[in-house]
C-alpha cells in the first residue's frame, strides 16, 4: 500500500472513530511520565491592614462623607439648590445603581410634610416619591382626611432606591441624612410625619420600633431650625398593604394629625 493510500486509510479510521480535531502537531505519548514543573517563585506577602486599621479607615471615610454632605446641604438656600447639591453628591453608592434621583413631590409651601424611607421600583422609574402601590394608598389616606398632594409635601430619607428594595445601610442613611434635614428646614412644615419605622427612628433619633412610636406626638429639630416641629410617626402604607388590620390605628393617627393641623391653621 502506498504512503498516500495508507494516510487516507488512517484518516478514514479517524473519521470512523469519531476523531474530528487535532490538538497538537505531533502525537503525544500518554504513558510517558510527566515532566517536572518548576516551583513557583515565592513572592513576599503584601502587608495587610489589621482589623483595627481597617475599621479606623472605614470610620474616617464615613466621617468625611458626612462632613461633605453637611457642607453641601448647608450651602443650599432653596429646594432647587438642594436638589442640585444632591445630584452632584458622590458620597452614596446608591446613586450609581439607581435610575433617577427621587427628590420630592407635592406642595413645598404646605403645612404637612411626609418623609418615608427610600424610593421603590416605580418611584425610581418616575423620579417621584410614593407613586407605586404604597403611594396610591397614601393618596387615599390623605383623601380620607380631606387632603391631597397639593396640601402636603412628600420626600424620603434616601433619594435613591436601594437595589432590590433592600433596607438602607447605616452608612447610606448617614450619608443622606444631612440632605433630608436641610430639606425639612427649607420646607418648614408645621407638622412632620415620619412614614414607617426607618424614617421615624432616623428623624427622631431613637431605636424604638414603629409600633411603640406611632400613636404619640414627638418634637423634631435639627441644627438650623428656629423652632422644633411636632412630629407624628405613622405606619408605612406598604406595611398596611400587607397587614390591613393595622389600618384602624393609622386612621386614628391621621385624625389626630388633621385635628392638630386644623388647630394650627385656626390659630394662625
Amino acid at each position: 500500500m502506498s504512503e498516500d493510500n495508507a494516510a487516507l486509510a488512517l484518516l478514514k479510521f479517524y473519521v470512523d472513530a469519531g476523531v474530528d480535531e487535532a490538538l497538537d502537531e505531533g502525537p503525544i505519548d500518554r504513558l510517558a511520565p510527566p515532566e517536572p514543573t518548576p516551583e513557583p517563585a515565592i513572592m513576599p506577602e503584601a502587608p495587610t491592614a489589621t482589623p483595627q486599621a481597617r475599621r479606623a479607615t472605614e470610620l474616617t471615610s464615613r466621617d468625611e462623607i458626612t462632613r461633605n454632605a453637611r457642607a453641601a446641604a448647608a450651602g443650599a438656600d432653596t429646594l432647587e439648590a438642594l436638589r442640585d447639591a444632591l445630584a452632584a453628591f458622590e458620597g452614596c453608592a446608591l446613586k450609581k445603581t439607581a435610575a433617577n434621583l427621587v427628590f420630592g413631590d407635592g406642595n413645598p409651601d404646605a403645612a404637612l410634610m411626609f418623609v418615608g424611607e427610600a424610593p421603590g421600583a416605580e418611584e425610581d422609574r418616575q423620579g417621584v416619591p410614593f407613586v407605586g402601590p404604597a403611594g396610591k394608598l397614601l393618596d387615599r389616606m390623605l383623601a380620607a382626611i380631606g387632603l391631597d398632594r397639593d396640601a402636603a409635601y412628600i420626600s424620603n430619607i434616601l433619594p435613591w432606591r436601594p437595589p432590590g428594595n433592600r433596607s438602607p445601610t447605616d452608612a447610606e442613611t448617614a450619608a443622606c441624612l444631612p440632605f433630608i434635614e436641610r430639606h425639612i428646614e427649607l420646607v418648614g412644615p408645621k407638622i412632620l410625619v415620619p412614614v414607617g419605622g426607618t424614617a421615624a427612628k432616623t428623624l427622631l433619633g431613637t431605636t424604638r420600633g414603629i409600633m411603640r412610636l406611632r400613636g404619640r406626638w414627638f418634637t423634631y429639630e435639627s441644627l438650623h431650625m428656629t423652632a422644633p416641629i411636632p412630629a407624628r410617626p405613622i405606619l408605612h402604607p406598604a406595611y398596611l398593604l400587607r397587614t390591613p388590620a393595622q389600618k384602624r390605628e393609622t386612621w386614628m393617627d391621621l385624625l389626630e394629625i388633621r385635628a392638630r393641623l386644623d388647630g394650627d391653621e385656626g390659630g394662625a
